[in-house]
């Protein structure tokens, strides 16, 4: 067995790589670039070794700088993570010539499934079923016209040299094609160094299930069922779950046979993933193999009990699998959540800044209920635009997926972050989906389901109860408190609050009247006359209000605001003040607030990298027509003309890194 392994990546993956390695007794070296001095992988290493600057080509990306690291440290074997150098054929070889062990596949199996277009004929060729597509590479926007139009539309654009969403575009349209293979190649080249793209047609409302495998390097191999990650966007998975709702026993076991046949067409010897797009009528096609750990990884290890690190580990060290096909048991449900640095509310682009407040919940188990936490940060890190928005996953795992779903919701509306935008009350509000909830599931769900991206729903009905219920809770606090500020100036009579409120959420107004016993506090509805009995030991300052309405368990994000307080809870959120029956009436006369008008500036929606500019001063330009290109967390965004205008003057230029709402170009 390896007595010191190095972990070529960063952030979650590493932390998660270095915690199996420390149970099995494995000494653990971290590398980080200059942006990651401080991060919480390099603390929970035995050591860490500097690979470079924040740039991923001249530091995680850099296989002699990795191998140097390697020798510095004395590191005998190296775990790659997902993700930089983890499916790159040359970095095994290169550890080899050093004599490092690589824990993952021999560089043969990564070179034949790295290859999009040659994975798709060795899949053929091994009886799998595949998308139907041209096989080869296209050189140019004309081939690719001619080929789509032979297909027919949609057809989707993919990157041969790699995948996770980038390098992809779809392609409705002969209007498209031309764009769609600009960016699609673009992409290609920025995040794999390979510009190759090719094409398949593009199956609609599909689900994208796939089936982990694992191999030793003396031919055994098994697979541990699938994971169903249909819930996407921009190609990129956000929420996974094992099993999925959709695949029955039998299905199950011929995709198994399906992905084994692959995996032993290329001899494969270490944990990886075969992907299929499956149809809504149970049809099943080879996507792709991912020849590495999967981030979703966990959920498959909660559901079979087995560790899919140390199965690498233990497979790269020359050991046979401890396991048979038969020995594989599937136990309840789990249930991945990505918590993400990305703005819903601008269709989910890239956030970058300082974590302000990082709160994930508690890891507690009750009633056969389990919750886990993979991170790599700590409260006051920096989200970086240079690496990918992956701030945590939150996991749960429970006897049925509704359970599981459940939890996951009540652990969502318990994760605090502050300082960059995030996607937590949109992943709360997916929890609360009826269509989520019932196993309608699509790659299509969010483009569906959210069309403009997402922002907090106003809360109704008994949402809005609840809401005013902790509103009207957290005035009586700080009222409460009030009263025992020392050091206020003396009053001829004690400050007396009345019991007569109006909570305000935004323009919903609730009239209530407290009443604080010694079971709790019951607010009492006038129009309804229904009373609700709160009880919690939320104190001023705490992030999140914990406690129980009518012996319901309930917990609401809290942020303050001038007179009054921000709430979320499972997707809904709102402004909530609470006043005097007075102050309730004359906020109502108070106008609102319009938006500006539109104007003749063109801002970064995002922090991120001018990738190119595609217009010049005084060019005329139309609505639609791309602008420029922005680069962020491995992402290329097209930034496109809102309006029909003449380019007065640009401020950036290609190279630049730019911070959100800076000012790119103006129109006359």
């Amino acid at each position: 067995m390896f007595k010191k392994i190095l972990i070529a990546n960063r952030g979650e993956i590493a932390c998660r790589v270095i915690a199996t390695a420390r149970q099995m007794g494995i000494a653990t070296v971290a590398v980080y670039s200059d942006a990651d001095r401080d991060a919480l992988h390099v603390g929970m290493a035995d050591e860490a070794v500097r690979i470079g600057p924040p740039p991923v080509a001249e530091s995680y990306l850099a296989i002699e700088n990795i191998i140097a690291a390697c020798k510095t440290a004395g590191a005998d074997a190296v775990h790659p993570g997902y993700g930089f150098l983890s499916e790159q054929a040359t970095f095994p070889r290169a550890l080899a010539a050093s004599n490092i062990a690589f824990i993952g596949p021999n560089p043969r199996a990564i070179e034949a499934m790295g290859d999009k277009i040659e994975a798709k004929k060795l899949a053929q060729n091994a009886g799998v079923t595949t998308v139907p597509g041209f096989s080869g590479v296209i050189d140019d926007a004309p081939m690719a016209a001619a080929i789509a139009k032979d297909i027919g539309y949609p057809v989707i654009l993919k990157a041969s040299a790699g995948g996770g969403g980038r390098g992809m575009r779809i392609v409705e349209s002969g209007e498209g094609i031309a764009e769609g293979f600009a960016r699609a190649t673009s992409e290609a080249k920025s995040a794999f160094g390979d510009g190759r793209v090719f094409m398949e047609k593009f199956i609609a409302d599909p689900r994208h299930i796939e089936i982990q495998v694992l191999g030793d390097q003396h031919g055994n191999l098994i697979h541990l069922g699938e994971r169903d990650c249909s819930i996407q966007r921009r190609h990129q998975k956000v929420i996974e779950e094992a099993p999925s709702p959709f695949i029955d026993e039998k299905t199950r076991d011929k995709m198994g046979e399906h992905a084994i046949a692959l995996a032993r067409a290329v001899k494969y010897d270490s944990a990886g993933t075969v992907e299929f797009i499956a149809t809504q009528e149970g049809k099943f096609y080879f996507l792709e193999m991912n020849t590495r750990l999967q981030v979703e990884h966990r959920v498959t290890e909660l559901i079979t009990g087995i560790d899919i690190v140390e199965q690498m580990i233990r497979s790269a060290a020359g050991q046979r699998l401890a396991l048979a096909q038969t020995d594989v048991r599937f136990e309840g449900s789990a249930i991945e959540s990505r918590i993400l640095a990305e703005d819903p509310g601008r269709n989910f682009l890239p956030s970058a800044g300082r974590l302000k407040t990082y709160r994930p919940p508690g890891g507690e188990e009750s009633d056969g209920t389990a919750l886990r936490i993979d991170s790599g940060v700590h409260e006051g890190d920096e989200v970086s635009i240079h690496y990918d928005s992956l701030i945590a996953k939150l996991v749960t795992h429970a006897p049925h997926r509704t359970t599981a779903i459940e939890a996951q919701a009540r652990a969502l509306d318990r994760f605090v972050i502050e300082g960059v935008a995030n996607n937590i009350a949109f992943l709360a509000s997916v929890m609360g989906h009826e269509r989520f909830r019932a196993g309608r599931l699509s790659t299509g769900f969010i483009a569906e389901e959210y069309p403009r991206g997402f922002t907090p729903l106003a809360p109704q009905g008994e949402v809005s109860v609840l809401f005013a219920c902790v509103a009207a809770a957290i005035d009586h606090v700080m009222n409460e408190r009030k009263r025992k500020i020392s050091g206020q100036v003396p009053l001829p009579q004690p400050l007396k609050f009345t019991r007569m409120r109006s909570v305000m959420l935004g323009k919903m107004r609730h009239d209530v009247t407290l009443d604080d016993g010694s079971e709790g506090l019951a607010v009492c509805f006038e129009e309804t006359k229904r009373a609700c009995l709160c009880v919690s030991h939320w104190v001023p300052g705490q992030p999140v209000w914990m406690g129980t309405i009518d012996s319901e368990a309930l917990a609401v994000q809290v942020r303050p605001l001038l007179n009054g307080i921000h709430l979320t809870h499972g997707g809904f959120g709102a402004d909530a003040r609470v006043y005097t029956r007075r102050e309730a009436e004359l906020a109502l006369l108070v106008p609102e607030k319009k938006p500006p008008a539109g104007s003749n500036v063109l801002c970064c929606s995002m922090p991120g990298l001018v990738k190119t500019i595609s217009v010049i001063a005084g060019q005329s330009v139309r609505t639609g027509e791309t602008l420029c290109i922005i680069e962020a967390m491995k992402m290329e965004t097209a930034v496109c003309a809102e309006f029909d205008a003449t380019v007065a003057k640009i401020h950036v230029q290609p190279g630049d890194i730019l911070a959100s709402d800076a000012i790119i170009m103006t129109f006359e």
